[in-house]
């Protein structure tokens, strides 16, 4: 009997600790999607200006590397808590991993732009990121 107390027990401590993660996951990607925003909203002076944008750079860098592993961000479970994140992104993993292949295309169109200090390429490659690229996959995606 004081076995299964135990085992019981570890039980509800390992499923605490599941919640515990998932909820961390939640909230880590969460804020990185936030951040990612306020990049896509910094860039946009820039475009409708069709200014200099080599110093979005690191803007565009730091998404790059976050949209890299953004898949890996939703894993089995994640989809319970304080997730915007609809059902299809796991029942539809592969049109989802789809929809983030063609982000990580558009984010190097956008660096390649900035690289090259070409205002008006920026500013198409942002026109089309927001639109085509965020919302191709929070429209399917993320619940309001």
């Amino acid at each position: 009997m004081k076995n299964c107390l135990w085992m019981a027990a570890l039980g509800l401590l390992a499923m605490a600790g599941a919640a515990l993660a998932q909820s961390e996951v939640i909230a880590e990607r969460r804020e990185g999607l936030k951040r990612m925003g306020a990049h896509m909203e910094a860039m946009k002076p820039v475009a409708d200006a069709r200014g200099d944008p080599r110093p979005l750079l690191p803007r565009i860098e730091e998404m790059i590397v976050f949209f890299r592993d953004l898949p890996d961000r939703f894993p089995p479970g994640s989809d319970r808590g304080d997730t915007r994140a609809l059902p299809a992104v796991w029942t539809n993993r592969a049109g989802f991993e789809e929809a983030h292949a063609r982000m990580m295309g558009q984010l190097a169109v956008l660096r390649d732009a900035a690289a090259a200090g070409d205002g008006g390429a920026f500013a198409s490659a942002y026109a089309a990121t927001g639109p085509q690229f965020c919302g191709g996959c929070h429209r399917p995606f993320r619940g309001r």
